[in-house]
């Protein structure tokens, strides 16, 4: 039997979004159009995930994420409250770099700790802990 996922009247979930079967998606949260979100995830609050994002099923997105576009997780990844992900090398205000965008992996049942910022163009491997 498919569970559908709940999502909270606050949430804003652009059309064109994926949201797998017992998802839930928490006050506040923004899940843009091309993000895909796998079976059972759960998106606390206030959390942020772009488009292009893709997290795998069962993963557990903490209050105050931001995802940004370029970032895969799969199955089973946890992702600690405040955590931030980049998508630009060196970002600066006066240049567009939405063409140099670098890809962030995580790979099955990594945890990536509070407040921690990862850096894009890297991979995380299975089962990794990253400390915040």
């Amino acid at each position: 039997m498919t569970k559908l996922p709940f999502i909270h009247e606050t949430a804003v979930v652009d059309e064109g979004a994926k949201i797998g079967s017992g998802s839930e998606i928490w006050y506040f949260s923004h899940i843009c159009l091309g993000a895909i979100l796998g079976l059972e995830c759960s998106i606390g609050q206030n959390d942020y995930i772009a488009d292009g994002v893709v997290l795998g099923s069962n993963c557990n997105v903490q209050n105050y994420v931001s995802v940004y576009t370029g970032v895969t997780c799969e199955e089973d990844v946890f992702l600690g409250p405040s955590m931030v992900f980049t998508n630009v090398l060196n970002p600066r205000s006066a240049v567009n770099r939405k063409t140099e965008y670098k890809t962030t992996h995580v790979r099955k049942g990594a945890t990536i700790g509070a407040n921690a910022t990862i850096v894009c163009g890297n991979e995380i491997g299975p089962f990794s802990l990253v400390a915040g």
